[in-house]
């Protein structure tokens, strides 16, 4: 899978969270000052050539919606990040996360318990 520019990012974002939309209701997401229509479609457009994105015509216009779904995409970025930086190893990664943002042991234990409430579904 590639990888996503970040205002490539920002509009999967969106459309993740929009499920679909034209351009100009990925355009209204956006917090001001709003990007251009025109820069928007472009980069749509690039992450359909990505094939991240695929489109249905309604009209005389499209409905963009995401190809590649967010825990995916999530789950590779991660991945990519554990494999560069932490020589894949998930007990360096969390480790450095604890340390950098001074997570308590009890913090600590709460994720865990969230963790493994998540394993039992």
């Amino acid at each position: 899978m590639k990888q996503l520019t970040k205002a490539e990012e920002d509009i999967m974002q969106i459309l993740w969270n929009l499920g679909e939309g034209n351009v100009a209701s990925i355009v209204e997401e956006f917090p001001d000052p709003k990007p251009a229509y025109n820069t928007v479609s472009t980069i749509v457009r690039i992450l359909e050539n990505k094939e991240f994105v695929d489109y249905r015509k309604e009209g005389r216009g499209h409905i963009y919606f995401p190809r590649i779904k967010k825990t995916d995409y999530s789950n590779q970025t991660l991945t990519k990040v554990m494999d560069g930086y932490f020589q894949g190893s998930f007990k360096s990664m969390v480790s450095f996360f604890m340390k950098k943002n001074d997570i308590s042991i009890s913090e600590m234990e709460a994720i865990m318990q969230e963790i493994n409430k998540e394993d039992t579904k």
